[in-house]
């Protein structure tokens, strides 16, 4: 036996075991092993040939991969592919499936994930009601392309405080996603952008170690999967539509293509630039799924405030409508919402980005009469000016 199944990192001994896989395949994990039973099964003086590390590190790369780095074993996992020229017509059929329109961006995706590991990229949703359309082959298809660098989480385990399972992974794959909860949301949003995050394992001390993983979300909720703002610029969000035809040996298919379609990554030029610190710009993975989840997302009484409105513009024949906070107050009062000044302020100045007059000014005030008539009266004070544009615009649905 060969003395690198052995590795001793700083004063512990590990053993280099490949287990067997359903697919035929090997996966290498490192477990502790004693010197008293590498001494029994090997002799004495096999001991000091056993190669010895100072500590262990993460260093993610695919073209230019060191296990020893500096003195440090490299837990990253090496990609198993021997890369070479050819064709990939299936794998070509499953991104035209999965990115549409956005192809192009959907390869420099992939590409700065085999080229750049450590590159900040958008968190990816793959949404659809529908079912078979082929998320999961595509999953399935990057976790034989990453290996052991990509692993699968639940809603659960995600939001566990225990992270030593997927701290130092590539992708970060949650099926079924369902985070109702801000605190998730904020979780995921800080994971995507920071370089930094906190190892916990079960019955161990916290630490510091250097994060790159990149997340992929998938959810067959496309309304309201995730808690976003309008705002918000670091999801890139797909509805995938639903296969024609199935093809049960599709995968197989993909797998054969693997090194073929990381030789044309590892020689194709990519074709946006860096934009900003995700890469690619809000403008570029901006979709109509993306704008229906944060329409989805504005809550009770923005919705009911801009359904108010809009049937005061119809009714009263107006392109535009002048607007107090507490004339917003009044309005949806007489609708039941419970709400309050400060909430609405923050709506109209924040959420909206409205400017009031600077002086209080005579305008001309929405009112809802006891029928449930709409109405204008002359009021005055420092109104807000909400154009139909506007609202059509932002509030589609």
């Amino acid at each position: 036996m060969k003395y690198t199944t052995y590795i001793r990192v700083g004063t512990c001994y590990y053993k280099l075991v490949n287990v067997p896989t359903i697919a035929g395949q090997f996966n290498e994990i490192i477990v502790p092993w004693t010197m008293e039973a590498i001494r029994q099964d090997h002799g004495r003086d096999f001991i000091g040939i056993i190669k010895k590390y100072d500590g262990f590190t993460c260093l993610p790369s695919h073209i230019h991969f060191k296990r020893d780095c500096h003195g440090f074993y490299n837990t990253y996992a090496p990609l198993p592919h021997e890369l070479q020229e050819g064709d990939f017509p299936y794998k070509l059929q499953l991104l035209k499936h999965i990115f549409g329109q956005q192809l192009n961006l959907g390869m420099d995706y992939l590409q700065l994930l085999f080229q750049k590991p450590i590159q900040v990229l958008p968190i990816l949703c793959l949404v659809s009601k529908e079912r078979s359309t082929g998320t999961t082959t595509f999953l399935k298809w990057l976790k034989t392309v990453f290996d052991n660098n990509l692993t699968y989480l639940t809603n659960d385990s995600f939001s566990s405080q225990f992270n030593v399972d997927w701290a130092n992974k590539l992708l970060i794959c949650i099926d079924e996603v369902l985070f109702n909860k801000e605190e998730l949301t904020e979780r995921i949003k800080y994971l995507s952008t920071t370089n930094f995050n906190k190892l916990e394992a079960k019955g161990k001390d916290k630490r510091e170690v250097e994060f790159f993983g990149k997340f992929i979300l998938c959810s067959n909720n496309e309304d309201n999967f995730i808690k976003i703002d309008s705002n918000e610029t670091r999801f890139w969000v797909l509805k995938i539509p639903s296969l024609k035809k199935e093809e049960t040996q599709f995968l197989g298919y993909l797998e054969s293509e693997i090194p073929a379609f990381l030789y044309y990554l590892q020689h194709r030029e990519l074709t946006s630039p860096n934009r900003t610190r995700m890469w690619f710009s809000p403008a570029q993975i901006k979709t109509k799924a993306l704008e229906n989840l944060m329409q989805n997302n504005r809550n009770r009484v923005e919705k009911e405030l801009v359904s108010i409105f809009l049937s005061a513009m119809e009714t009263l024949e107006l392109e535009e409508i002048h607007v107090c906070p507490l004339d917003a107050l009044q309005l949806l009062n007489r609708t039941r919402i419970k709400t309050d000044l400060t909430q609405l302020r923050h709506i109209l100045k924040k959420d909206w980005k409205l400017l009031n007059q600077e002086n209080s000014m005579v305008y001309r005030k929405l009112m809802i009469w006891q029928d449930g008539g709409m109405g204008l009266t002359d009021a005055k004070g420092r109104y807000y000016s909400i154009k139909r544009d506007f609202l059509m615009e932002y509030f589609r649905e």
